[in-house]
């Protein structure tokens, strides 16, 4: 099943960096031009110009960002701006950030994971992924031979073995790393090399399957690579670095994506509503407390019902609950699992997206008629200001049903999850070169 293993990683030299937070960054795919332009001058060193580079009008084959992302690797090693682990070790990885109810505290691990096909079942996707990223991703390993960004994992372990034996590790030690970033979250790292550890981390998890909550493509650009340099005759490119988060950790938390309509043709709201009574009770909301009101009573009725939110032109939100779950999954696609069939997302985007409003799976995926964002002011807002015609406003998928869905072997709906926070780029490089057997 799973195998992971301790990495000899790089890290930016604290001796020689001031502000160690002026160096990091998000994720490359959350990042647009105009924050990768501020990153590129915040330092001279910031992990942008090797994870995300620049590209120029003249580049070509031998000059261009990745080329240049090898360049600035090779010489921030060579002048000790990035140091390696002395030797190979895990890394404890604590991310503090405000919660409905006060600092919440995610803890989870980075090692290197076995890269190996979905369909040998020891790790398991959730989303499907777009082929032009992963062009991308795998033209900056073969330049640079490095992991620039962890794969963000889930694993089952509802008696705590591994978080215990990480904790018992790092007890009563100050972290080699703290910072908190640009949205003022914080986040620490403990470098773990102690061998007894290490064996009790990687034998707890030998027979565990890994879901893959985010880096799906650059999970599948490692394996790639792996393979392309298996054929060629170079071994020992079969770990990717993985940040690994139990299932069971009470900082793990998935933020809703709502989905906001525009350009649906002669689209009249009696019609639509009374199409939506055919499998909703439609109710409206009739509370002073507002849009904050409305989704706290969304949370609640989602505990125990398949419920969501629409906001119209005419400020009205409404509460759609579906009345007969058997009837909802019959006008699914038949193909799909019963765990597929129950989420809230594919709910919504099948019967009321597709059957009702003519936007198919297409429509979505290039977003002609529909935006989506994980903030239900934006997206009431987006009706009012005329720009919209229709917001859905929907409760956050839950873990369980992630892990269900990937255990089916089907994928989720796009836009169904989004973790947070995101992982931060730059704590540890997964250098390829310097971990060969």
């Amino acid at each position: 099943m799973a195998e992971i293993i301790p990495f000899v990683g790089l890290r930016y030299n604290k001796s020689k960096i001031a502000n160690l937070a002026s160096v990091m960054t998000p994720p490359y795919d959350i990042i647009d031009e105009k924050s990768q332009a501020r990153y590129y001058a915040e330092s001279p060193v910031n992990i942008i110009r090797l994870e995300l580079g620049l590209v120029f009008p003249d580049d070509n084959e031998k000059n261009n960002r990745y080329t240049r992302a090898k360049k600035y690797l090779d010489r921030w090693l060579e002048d000790e701006t990035l140091l390696p682990e002395a030797k190979p070790a895990m890394y404890v990885y604590q991310q503090e950030f405000p919660g409905a109810r006060g600092t919440v505290t995610r803890s989870g691990f980075i090692c290197g994971l076995k890269l190996q096909d979905y369909t040998e079942g020891s790790v398991l996707p959730h989303e499907e992924t777009l082929s032009k990223p992963k062009a991308d991703r795998l033209q900056l390993m073969q330049a640079t031979q490095c992991n620039f960004s962890s794969i963000f994992g889930l694993y089952s372990d509802p008696e705590k073995l591994v978080d215990n034996a990480l904790r018992q590790a790092i007890e009563g030690r100050e972290p080699d790393l703290d910072i908190i970033d640009e949205a003022g979250e914080s986040h620490r790292l403990w470098v773990v090399t102690d061998d007894n550890t290490l064996q009790t981390v990687s034998t707890n998890l030998r027979d565990q399957q890994i879901f893959i909550a985010d880096g799906h493509h650059r999970y599948e650009t490692a394996l790639e690579y792996s393979k392309q340099m298996r054929e060629s005759g170079h071994q020992g490119y079969d770990y990717v670095m993985a940040t690994l988060v139990n299932l069971y950790d009470e900082g793990l938390v998935i933020l809703p994506t709502h989905r906001v309509v525009r350009n649906v043709h002669h689209l009249d709201l009696e019609v639509f509503k009374s199409a939506l009574a055919e499998v909703f009770t439609v109710q409206e909301f009739d509370s002073s407390e507002g849009l904050s009101g409305f989704m706290d009573e969304l949370a609640k009725r989602g505990r125990k019902k398949h419920v969501f939110g629409l906001y119209t032109q005419e400020k009205s939100l409404y509460f759609l609950t579906i009345k007969n779950m058997n009837q909802a999954k019959s006008r699914m696609p038949k193909e799909m699992s019963d765990s597929w069939k129950k989420l809230d997302v594919a709910l919504l985007d099948h019967l009321v997206l597709s059957q009702m409003l003519g936007i198919k799976e297409d429509d979505r995926r290039s977003q002609n008629n529909i935006n989506y964002t994980r903030d239900g002011e934006w997206a009431t807002a987006r009706v009012d200001d005329g720009s919209h015609q229709l917001a859905f406003l929907l409760n956050p998928t839950k873990v369980q049903e992630v892990v269900a869905v990937a255990m089916a072997g089907d994928k989720m709906p796009q836009k169904s999850t989004y973790f947070y926070p995101k992982l931060l780029t730059g704590m540890v490089i997964n250098p390829l070169f310097k971990n060969l057997p």
